[in-house]
């Protein structure tokens, strides 16, 4: 057999190292897929070392090609094991384990972070990587509900970053301590966290895939909280980095997704369906990425509120279909549609099942509606309630615009529309403030009819006609039809003048039922009942009980 040519051979080695120069001035520059070609051209001609290794999965991620990341990673822990590097290896098994996570395949990142650990153990010196492999620790209480333990862990792991100058963990950590604070609901504390990690994400002081990482936790940390100046100012700065990264796929996806929330609540929808359109489809070719189920919830729930209900339905089921529960939208559907106890059997489910009052607060003020159509009066008080006692607990002016404006709905239903008029107004001054135009149109459709019910017909039809506006402005059809339904055919009331509450009140008072009893049933104080009770004399011109239920039996009532 001839031996290989010395000269060939070095030529083959020289044009390797032209490959991997260009492949890491690529990477240097952000051309992530350039960097991603170069390595894996050089690749192919002879072994990369751990660096450049580590680079090919960097660069293999931030073009959605997940398996390849793992591929590489492992031959990069491999390598730096071989050398003796163990904190590098580390670093490689712990980023293994969170992508694997991430994933939702606990049992090999379990693996991953375990063996990291073992390697941990066996470092003679204090290393940053005990640190990093803190994060998972965290995450774990946070999912488990002890923010305690998780605000404990994230310090340590703070303490640790800071104390080698690590700024990946640092900031990592730091926006962990802000979501165990929220958890506390110590909200101010904890955006401030928020806010002080981002620092370090805006000023480029992380890796590109830690970058990605925080950008789209904190976003998703400040919508929870309704901190939604915050999601916003965030969201810009986070479509400004992708734009500066032609090449890169990874985190596009979210970028749109919280582009697009960003527009459903600033009344862009034309716009929110082109950004969900982009995500729910194939982004590039090649890449492993599936679209998010919550690119198609935020979709069907602008053909929601467009009357455009089989393509909402059709992305419901998306939405379930990758793992994204799809209510409270789904029930909402189902109420317009006419089947509403197919929406409350789905919210008592959805409700059953969680217990914390985040998660809460954005399902209730969609029970207090389909509760009201139901007629469960009861449990529409209880939902308004606990809403309002939440966002008096935090200080969040969006929460309590919606905790207002569900008190709204609760009140007309009494017959209260004074108090309805109240709650709708805080409602709609924090809706004008945070430029949320659908939410200020049902706040005013609640105040049309809470002055329709105090015979102030001016004050009724200028709120109803500029919701009406506000509507057709959006596409909002089935709000629209509802208002002009309204609009030209003004509600007569019944000849005995009384609300639906007081009517109630009446034929309980007719039944042979104290107050006290009356308020049991309905859910509500005996104070409300004496209200209503002597609305009903007075409107009635009755003296007592009595004469309450001699009338109700006379005018059939019953």
């Amino acid at each position: 057999m001839a031996s290989p040519d010395p000269r060939q051979t070095r030529s083959d080695d020289t044009e390797t190292t032209r490959i991997l120069d260009r492949g890491r001035k690529a990477y240097a520059r952000r051309a992530w897929a350039d960097a991603h070609g170069y390595f894996r051209h050089a690749v192919e001609h002879a072994p990369l070392d751990a660096e450049d290794l580590e680079r090919l999965a960097a660069s293999a991620y931030l073009i959605g090609r997940d398996d390849e990341y793992l591929g590489a990673l492992n031959r990069a822990h491999k390598a730096h094991a071989e050398a003796g590097d163990a904190a590098r290896a580390i670093r490689c098994a712990f980023w293994l384990g969170l992508e694997l996570a991430f994933r939702g395949e606990m049992g090999p990142a379990g693996g991953w972070f375990g063996r990291a650990q073992r390697l941990l153990k066996h470092q003679k010196s204090a290393c940053v990587e005990e640190g990093y492999l803190l994060l998972p620790l965290v995450e774990q209480h946070l999912h488990a509900g002890d923010a305690e333990k998780a605000l404990a862990t994230a310090a340590h792991a703070v303490e640790i970053g800071e104390r080698f100058g690590d700024a990946d963990l640092g900031a990592c950590a730091r926006h962990l301590q802000g979501k165990a604070l929220i958890r506390q609901q110590r909200i101010e504390e904890g955006l401030a966290l928020l806010d002080e990690a981002m620092a370090a994400v805006t000023t480029g002081e992380l890796s590109p895939i830690m970058t990605g990482l925080v950008y789209c936790s904190v976003i998703e940390a400040c919508r929870q909280v309704y901190a939604l100046d915050r999601a916003g100012a965030w969201t810009s700065a986070l479509t400004s980095w992708c734009a500066e990264q032609p090449q890169l796929v990874a985190f596009t996806r979210a970028c749109l997704v919280h582009r697009a929330q960003i527009m459903r609540h600033g009344g862009a929808w034309d716009d929110a369906i082109a950004e969900t359109g982009r995500v729910c489809m194939t982004i590039c070719e090649g890449t492993e990425l599936q679209p998010p189920g919550e690119a198609f919830y935020e979709r069907a729930e602008i053909h929601r509120l467009r009357g455009e209900f089989p393509a909402a339905e059709e992305d419901y089921r998306e939405a379930n279909r990758h793992g994204f529960e799809p209510q409270p939208g789904l029930s909402l559907l189902r109420l317009v549609q006419g089947r509403t106890a197919d929406a409350v059997a789905a919210m008592r489910r959805v409700l059953d099942a969680v217990g914390e009052p985040l998660r809460r607060s954005r399902l209730l003020p969609a029970w207090v509606e389909i509760a009201l159509e139901a007629g469960e009066m009861a449990e529409a008080h209880r939902a308004a309630d606990e809403l309002q006692e939440f966002a008096n607990t935090i200080d969040a002016p969006v929460l309590k615009a919606i905790a207002a404006q569900a008190g709204a709905a609760v009140a007309l239903a009494d017959g209260d529309a004074r108090s309805a008029l109240g709650f709708a107004r805080r409602a709609l001054a924090v809706w004008l403030q945070v430029e949320e135009p659908y939410e200020a149109a049902r706040a005013r459709v609640l105040m049309g009819l809470a002055c329709r019910s105090l015979d102030d017909n001016d004050g009724a039809f200028m709120e109803l006609d500029t919701a009406c506006s506000t509507f057709h402005r959006l596409g909002a059809a089935p709000d629209l039809a509802r208002v002009e339904a309204l609009l030209s055919k003004p509600a007569k009331a019944p000849a005995h003048g009384l609300s639906p509450r007081e009517l109630q009140v009446v034929r309980l008072v007719a039944e042979g039922k104290t107050n006290k009893a009356i308020a049991e049933e309905l859910r509500v104080s005996v104070r409300t009942v004496d209200r209503h009770l002597e609305n009903v004399f007075t409107k009635l011109d009755l003296p007592s009980r009595a004469a309450a239920t001699a009338y109700a039996y006379r005018h059939n009532l019953m």
